[in-house]
């Protein structure tokens, strides 16, 4: 079975409660992303809260904070997470009980990576189409 450290991506954007909305908007522009880790400024890794474009509109620009409004101002502190062990079924498991869409995957308290249904959902069809060809390939062999 395969582990969330297979199918996470680990290069992510992230911020740090030195930054502001509109940096957090300039990494989501620039990363493609709706989704944006916050970790502490002293080590760049320990996970402390995520922001996400709903975050931005509806904590953010929806309460007439400007661009220049601090990042803890509109972040989700109550992160749930995930452990780069447990496996994707677990992880998807996770977050259709939390109704998310993406989590950190941590190592202790350290930020290793991001999990997305996306994430979850290729790996999961290039498992059943392997499964496909093997069993078409097996069953011509039988015959």
């Amino acid at each position: 079975m395969k582990t969330v450290k297979e199918v996470m991506t680990t290069h992510t954007a992230t911020v740090t409660l030195l930054d502001n909305v509109y940096e957090v908007a300039v990494k989501m522009r620039d990363y493609d992303t709706g989704f944006v880790p916050v970790v502490d400024s002293n080590d760049g890794e320990t996970l402390i809260g995520v922001i996400t474009d709903r975050d931005l509109v509806l904590r953010g620009y929806a309460d007439k904070h400007s661009g220049s409004t601090s990042v803890e101002t509109v972040m989700s502190k109550e992160v749930i997470t995930v452990s780069e062990s447990a496996s994707v079924d677990e992880a998807a498991e996770l977050m259709a009980s939390a109704q998310v869409r993406r989590l950190p995957v941590v190592r202790g308290k350290k930020l290793i990576g991001i999990v997305s249904l996306g994430d979850l959902a290729v790996k999961r069809i290039f498992a059943d189409e392997a499964g496909e060809a093997l069993s078409e390939i097996s069953q011509r062999q039988l015959h």
